[in-house]
This record gives structure tokens, sequence and C-alpha cells, in this order.
């Protein structure tokens, strides 16, 4: 206030007031950093990193800031992390429905490429299925097209450890394009990589 007089000056020219949340007895955590319908995707991959260890890609945050701007406008108030949390897990995470692939054994053959035979159920009905590709996750992904008609793009696929003890859990994230142009997202954890590749390929496939 001091120096505004001093100054000359009749409104603050800067948007925000620097405080650190220790002053005053708070800390960066969910009570500091909150979400609605405002947040940005950086700031919300920012809670999940630091609090949960998810770090979803770039254009899956921002597909992440969308669902949470539905909710916090449809509630009309700010949520907390954990809200955050399940919001993401409950779009994104692990889903087996209406398509699957519970089982899975890969042969690499001598041109390099992987021969993928997998069991593909969909709506509960299973079926052997077997297709090559580039590697692992392409070849699961175009024996699903071939079985089941669809038609997709891989665009995206990151992984990374998500707990730090030895039994940690990979986590892997996988982003479609479909013939439509329209994007989908998947994320999948298990303590083989692979499969949590599959798991984030199955769970965007079912988001179509």
């Amino acid at each position: 206030m001091t120096w505004r007089k001093e100054k000359g000056e009749h409104r603050w020219t800067c948007p925000y007031i620097p405080v650190d949340p220790h002053d005053i007895g708070r800390t960066y955590d969910a009570d500091v950093i909150r979400i609605n319908s405002q947040s940005g995707k950086g700031g919300i991959g920012f809670l999940l990193q630091q609090n949960y260890g998810y770090n979803p890609p770039p254009k899956m945050r921002e597909d992440l800031g969308y669902r949470v701007k539905e909710v916090s406008d449809h509630e009309h108030r700010e949520l907390g992390v954990k809200e955050v949390l399940y919001v993401f897990e409950k779009t994104y995470l692990n889903h087996t429905s209406p398509v699957n692939v519970p089982e899975a054994h890969f042969v690499q053959n001598a041109d390099h490429t992987i021969t993928a035979n997998i069991t593909l159920t969909v709506n509960g009905q299973a079926t052997a299925c077997t297709a090559t590709g580039n590697g692992r996750l392409d070849a699961v992904a175009t024996a699903i097209e071939q079985q089941t008609g669809m038609h997709f793009t891989l665009i995206h696929y990151s992984e990374h450890a998500l707990d730090s003890d030895t039994d940690s859990r990979a986590c892997s994230y996988v982003g479609l394009k479909w013939a439509s142009g329209e994007e989908t997202w998947g994320c999948g954890t298990h303590t083989d990589i692979i499969v949590a590749g599959i798991r984030a390929l199955v769970s965007a496939i079912n988001n179509k």
C-alpha cells in the first residue's frame, strides 16, 4: 500500500499477490491448490503427479481438464485433489468393457516384427486372434482392428514407474485417433509393463 501511495498508483499493477503459504501456516497441497472450472491442464497435471505419481502427456491433460471442468461447472464448486484423482481414474484407468484383452502371448519373428496371439473379449464373447506388428502393442492393436473392424491410429504411447519400491507398478498412457478425427485416451497400470500398455490401449478403445 505504501508503494502505491509513493508511486501514485490507484490500482494493483500485478494480477496476483505472491504469498509463501508457510507464512500463513499453510503448505503447497490441496488446501492451497484447488481445482475449479477455470483451472488449467498444467495445474491438474501437477496435482496428479505430486500426490499420486501419474504423469499423463500434455494432450491427455488437456482432455482431463475438460472433464474436470464439466464436473466443476455441474456442481458449481471447486474440486479437491482426491476428486480430481477420481475423475482421472474413472475416465481413463484400466477399462475392460466392452472390449478387453485378458491374455496375450508374443513371438519375435526373423524380420524383427512381433506376432501377437491374444484372447479378445467383446461384450463378454471371447475370440482368439493373431496379428503381426512392428512391436507388441502395434500387434495387439492390429489384432483388435482386424477382429472388430475398428479403425484407429496410435498417436501416443508413454510409460513410467508409478511407485518407488521394488514391486513398482508400471503406468502407461495411450492416445488413439479414429477415422472420424476423434481422439481418445487411456491409462493402464500393472507390475508388467507390457500388460500396462495393453490395458492403456484397451482403455483408450473403450473411451470411444
